[in-house]
């Protein structure tokens, strides 16, 4: 090991010296004076033990600023704004749905004012925060009454836990879902304090199935609907409404749970049937639960919608309080409901539906007009064309359709390092491009960039460090 070198030590800047550096001063107002006095001393910290090790010229106040700058950003945790070119359109691990410009300006209005969240205007007095999506839901799925809580694993935990507790489940073994994240159905209807009853097999339930599990301790029947898998072959299931009349004959409510849950006929836009949950409520279920952050194209919510009867006792439970959305949501949903009401420009208006309608033509024109600067900025260590790819809805909606589409597909012309350098180094941009890699190559499948977004896309991919477009 090399001897410290005492003149270099005794040249580092004090603390106080690196503080009054301009670069210093852009910090203090970002970070605060604590978490950026802590980072200089650490870097300065670091110089001294670099020092020691090896000979070399002290860094000076205005580099430590700045290496003190680097470090906070690269440790600060939070949100960052990125490119889902993954071609998944509701990514679960990327946020899901893309909020409508309408739901936006909502949130925002509810983050800068007070709002009517639980005030009567025409009483004076309290009210209730459902009613501001009450009429909105049950007039866009023909059911009597609604209530929302912050997800659908939720809100069909509440209901198992208001209907179910300590008394009897009966769901089909083939519907025994597992949501993603290990989230399992029995684990939910565990925790609600449900006695899970399975009938029938994994590919086969019958209608008898169900008439001989029912007893005077079934207090629900459930009936999953799986958007996140499909069996097929030899396979039976009873439907809902023949499901709804067996229960009412028992006198327990169906719950269905439709997972993703669609307000609209996904057909129009060129997409795979899929059940609405108008089409659950007018089966006969007596409760229906759906997803706001899926195929509706909302902000993360769990619906539930049925009878007034059950509604009203969901909503006494006391665990609807711990579940229940805060005005931020309870905006963003308000706005986004609202615009169903005029489906002849829903397509245009909701981000979801707009990127699953966009045509295989319109993404490759897009392809083509980004593929030159993207070959200019990648340089001679990589091959980029334009080609056909399949995108894919996401989190667990239409687990067999696929979307055609368009990607740019980026190869290395060297070894095969060159593009996993590549790859994470656009992970690591300021607004971070995420794409698919699979058989050799990396694929932005454009189908989640609209048009506005281009020149952004352009300015992130120009802010690539060079090291990652040149071959070792």
């Amino acid at each position: 090991m090399a001897e410290p070198d005492v003149v270099s030590l005794r040249q580092l800047p004090a603390v106080a010296t690196v503080l009054a550096t301009a670069e210093a001063a852009l910090l203090l107002e970002r970070h605060g004076r604590v978490a950026t006095t802590d980072a200089i001393r650490r870097m300065i910290d670091d110089a001294r033990a670099a020092l020691r090790a090896a000979s070399g010229a002290a860094p000076g106040a205005d580099e430590l600023a700045q290496r003190a700058g680097a470090w906070l950003d690269a440790r600060t945790p939070g949100l960052r704004p990125l490119f889902n070119l993954t071609g998944t359109v509701l990514h679960t691990n990327l946020g899901r749905a893309v909020l409508a410009e309408a739901a936006i300006d909502a949130a925002v209005d509810a983050m800068r004012h007070a709002v009517t969240l639980e005030y009567d205007l025409d009483e004076g007095g309290r009210g209730e925060r459902d009613d501001h999506l009450r009429s909105l839901l049950c007039s866009l799925t023909g059911a009597e009454d609604a209530t929302v809580v912050n997800n659908n694993a939720a809100a069909v935990l509440l209901c198992l836990n208001t209907f179910a507790l300590g008394r009897d489940a009966v769901v089909s073994r083939g519907e025994l879902i597992e949501i993603g994240g290990a989230f399992r159905m029995p684990d939910i209807m565990a925790r609600a304090g449900a006695h899970m009853v399975e009938v029938g097999t994994t590919n086969r339930t019958h209608a008898a199935d169900y008439r001989s599990a029912l007893n005077p301790r079934t207090g629900i029947v459930l009936k999953v609907h799986t958007s996140n898998y499909r069996i097929q072959g030899f396979t039976a299931e009873v439907g809902a409404a023949e499901l709804a009349t067996i229960a009412d004959a028992a006198g327990v409510p169906l719950l269905n749970d439709l997972g993703s849950g669609s307000l609209v006929d996904l057909s129009r836009y060129g997409l795979a049937k899929e059940p609405t949950v108008r089409e659950a409520v007018g089966e006969g279920a007596r409760l229906v639960t759906f997803s706001g952050d899926k195929l509706l194209g909302g902000p993360q919510a769990g619906f539930i919608v049925g009878d007034r009867a059950l509604i009203e006792q969901i909503n006494r439970n006391p665990l609807k309080r711990a579940l229940r959305v805060d005005k931020l949501r309870l905006a963003a949903i308000e706005a986004t409901l609202k615009l169903y009401h005029d489906p002849d420009r829903l397509a245009e208006r909701l981000p979801t539906l707009r990127f699953l309608a966009r045509q295989q033509s319109d993404i490759q024109a897009q392809a083509q007009r980004l593929l030159p600067a993207v070959i200019e900025r990648l340089g001679d260590a990589f091959a980029v064309e334009v080609e056909d790819c399949l995108s894919q809805v996401g989190s667990g909606a239409l687990p067999l359709d696929t979307l055609t589409s368009a990607a740019l597909a980026i190869r290395a012309r060297g070894s095969q390092s060159a593009l996993e350098r590549l790859t994470a180094a656009l992970r690591a941009l300021p607004r971070p491009i995420i794409g698919r890699v699979a058989m050799g190559a990396l694929r932005l499948d454009l189908r989640c960039l609209a048009a506005q977004d281009e020149r952004a896309f352009l300015d992130a991919l120009a802010q690539l460090p060079a090291a990652a477009t040149h071959a070792p």
